[in-house]
């Protein structure tokens, strides 16, 4: 049976995926990555690639699903099939880049819950119910893993390459699936990687923004489902 790995978001670990691995442990082995140790997407993706089996299929949502198409790049026979929630597969544009060093120079003074109140925060979700659950978790996650990581995963972000040629080229099934309500991430760029994949399946969720899985965490595993069982 493949295995499936999961790439958390900026900030997060695998908490972030806790309703699927609750609901997919006992069908598929699972496999979740930290993603904080190096500040380049081509490091961060080597370092998968050590540990990971030799085949795989892949799930990343923001940061994470960037991160994946990096691992699809650089090992692109090893990945069974890839699911991209809530992502962008295009270089960073410049006006993003240039609040990275402010925010890097903040994370480095002590001010990281700051920076996750009121610059990262406020975009996520969508309102809804467990919204003030939800955005605890967020903080919490964020403050475990601390200003190292914010400050390497911000330079990877800021650096990464454009991918679009590398989902040209990925005929596996592919899932891109993303809140309807995300601001981060819009509908529009998940149309646009639906295009771009030969074999993917698209859905956008209703009732929810950045962060689905945990929003809507009984539809997104729904489609994890299905796309783990397409041919």
């Amino acid at each position: 049976m493949t295995p499936l790995l999961l790439l958390p978001g900026m900030m997060c670990d695998a908490r972030l995926f806790q309703p699927q691995i609750d609901a997919l442990s006992g069908r598929i082995p699972l496999i979740t990555a930290p993603i904080g140790n190096h500040d380049t997407m081509q490091a961060l993706a080597e370092e998968i690639l050590n540990y990971a089996p030799p085949h795989f299929a892949m799930a990343g949502l923001s940061m994470g699903g960037i991160l994946a198409m990096e691992v699809l790049r650089q090992a692109p026979d090893r990945v069974d099939r890839i699911g991209l929630l809530d992502t962008n597969p295009l270089a960073e544009i410049p006006e993003v880049q240039a609040r990275r060093a402010p925010q890097i120079k903040a994370a480095k003074n002590g001010e990281l819950r700051r920076i996750m109140r009121d610059e990262m925060k406020p975009n996520y979700l969508a309102d809804g119910p467990n919204m003030g659950a939800i955005l605890d978790l967020c903080m919490a996650m964020a403050t475990d893993l601390g200003p190292d990581v914010f400050i390497n995963q911000s330079c990877a972000l800021r650096d990464r390459p454009d991918q679009c040629d590398t989902l040209r080229q990925f005929e596996r099934p592919a899932l891109v699936l993303c809140g309807r309500e995300d601001k981060l991430c819009p509908v529009e760029r998940h149309e646009m990687m639906h295009k771009l994949l030969p074999n993917s399946r698209l859905q956008i969720i209703d009732g929810a923004g950045h962060l689905p899985t945990l929003e809507q965490p009984e539809i997104t595993t729904a489609a994890l489902i299905r796309w783990l069982e397409d041919t």
